[in-house]
């Protein structure tokens, strides 16, 4: 009888061991399960971002092969060349600064 109960009783321990590492694996894999979840999220989020990027840059692309105002205004704006009777005006300060750099 006290061979039984003994038996018993290492079988419960047993079992209440194994159920708590057993616990502790599955709460482990899904942190691990939860943190790829959001990389995920992130990654699709920097995805669509770069594809939107890109659509972008084909656009501007597209106009830069295909659309001669596009590129002057660009070679203009970004270059400062200048038509060969076109004066360039370049004002470094913003709007309300003074001379010596201090706002007013």
């Amino acid at each position: 009888m006290i061979a039984r109960r003994l038996i018993i009783w290492t079988y419960a321990a047993l079992f209440v061991v194994v159920g708590t590492l057993s616990g502790m694996f599955f709460f482990r894999t899904y942190q691990e399960y939860a943190r790829l979840r959001q990389i995920e999220v992130e990654s699709r989020q920097r995805l669509a971002r770069a594809q939107t990027r890109l659509a972008a840059q084909k656009v501007e692309l597209d106009r830069l092969r295909n659309d001669p105002t596009y590129v002057r205004h660009i070679i203009r704006q970004q270059l400062h060349y200048a038509k060969p009777d076109e004066l360039i005006f370049s004002f470094d300060q913003q709007p309300g600064a003074l001379p010596d750099g201090t706002s007013r």
